[in-house]
């Protein structure tokens, strides 16, 4: 994976840029275009779905040399009009990838984690599932088999990847002659947006031709509101992921015939009953029936989230030297901890047990590493004494699960 080292440096790279872009927001008076329960968010499915993606983006490129060397239709070769025709053919297969992941069920429950965000800025833009990245990689596919050189599709990739990151903003107003060829932040705004005018429209990333040609192109007119037509009552990190599974998994139940159930699968989002998410978000409490106070010790939740940027920068950076124990335990204990940012959002209270078991994750690790694997159930012991005579429970609960006063 020659890439990773190079990789390791994309998120912070992305926070700079973040941070940059929050600084703007406050010295010109824009404090909406960044809600702190949203932003948190929008990260902590950033860092997941670049943590994932470590197991698998090396099958990727295998996958690229693969179909090149055995199944490709031509040689594009490398000269400037061959990387010309590349650059067109990305955004033409990013287009039909996007068209669908909009019109099919199936690729609309990996899709709609990007479109959860109700605010857009350079956040929303790590919203990003690894099954979203494995769907499209599918469509990627494509390139390789029309002859384009896996060194070249991957480089394409990334400048695609790249410029679609500063297409989510608002600092930037419209710029209307520039809208007749490239994507701009307005023109990606309008395909974030949740008004009836501008749902299902464009789906291109670098370019606006293919949804001029296909009758898709909506340019921004009224103010856009950012989201899904029917947001989601939850900040869950895995309610959010898997969510509209369980909906489509639902609407096949309650299909009858095969043509129902297909349809339930491969049919159009538009068509999902819309009484199943009330009652799934009732059944799995994720049901927020009044807003939840903000937390007032936030930079608890801030901390979790630095150190799980940092353990992924350095997981990244060291992947080719580490073994498969502590990529498992890192990786275990960054998911650990984007769960229990999530619940912090919400203040669940049961995130006192998710502390335990970091603990116990890392105390098991240390006594891997050091051969002591006998002693493992020391430190569950220690735990469950230490919370019966210290009652740590409830002094965690008063200290990190507090809420800011009205009005403040």
């Amino acid at each position: 994976m020659e890439n990773i080292p190079f990789l390791a440096f994309a998120m912070p790279a992305f926070l700079l840029f973040v941070y940059a872009e929050y600084q703007i927001t406050r010295k010109t008076r824009q404090k909406s275009i960044f809600r702190h329960e949203s932003s948190v968010s929008n990260i902590s499915v950033g860092i997941a779905e670049r943590l994932i993606n470590l197991f698998v983006a090396a099958s990727f490129y295998e996958l690229f040399y693969y179909i090149y060397n055995n199944y490709r239709l031509f040689d594009a070769g490398s000269s400037y009009s061959a990387w010309i025709l590349l650059i067109l053919g990305t955004d033409f297969v990013w287009y039909w990838y996007h068209r669908l992941g909009h019109e099919v069920n199936f690729f609309w429950a990996a899709h709609i984690v990007h479109h959860q965000s109700e605010e857009f800025n350079f956040t929303a833009a790590a919203r990003i599932t690894t099954i979203q990245a494995i769907i499209r990689t599918g469509f990627w596919c494509i390139l390789p088999l029309a002859g384009f050189h896996p060194k070249m599709v991957i480089t394409m990739l990334l400048v695609h990847g790249a410029y679609s990151f500063f297409t989510h903003t608002q600092l930037i107003g419209r710029i209307k002659w520039l809208e007749y060829i490239f994507v701009t932040p307005s023109v990606h705004g309008v395909h974030h947006a949740s008004n009836e005018k501008y749902l299902d429209k464009n789906y291109g990333d670098m370019f606006t031709f293919w949804d001029r040609m296909f009758g898709t192109f909506q340019a921004e007119e009224e103010k856009p509101r950012y989201g899904l037509t029917h947001p989601l009552k939850s900040y869950s990190f895995l309610w959010q992921h898997f969510h509209y599974y369980f909906e489509i998994y639902e609407l096949w139940k309650r299909s009858k015939g095969f043509r129902a159930k297909w349809n339930a699968v491969f049919g159009s989002p538009a068509q999902m009953d819309q009484d199943i998410r009330p009652m799934l978000e009732k059944r799995f409490l994720q049901d927020r029936t009044h807003d939840v106070p903000r937390l007032k010790f936030r930079g608890y939740l801030y901390l979790q989230i630095g150190f799980c940027i940092a353990a992924l920068t350095a997981l990244t950076y060291y992947w080719q030297f580490t073994d498969g124990g502590t990529r498992l335990f890192v990786t275990l204990f960054i998911l650990i901890t984007l769960i229990n940012c999530g619940a912090l959002l919400e203040q669940r209270r049961w995130i006192y047990y998710l502390e335990y078991a970091r603990l116990f994750l890392c105390s098991v690790y240390l006594l891997h590493k050091y051969d002591l694997e006998e002693y493992t159930l020391l430190p569950l012991i220690v735990m469950v004494i230490a919370e019966q005579k210290l009652h740590l429970g409830k002094r965690y609960s008063r200290f990190v699960l507090q809420a800011e006063r009205q009005g403040k």
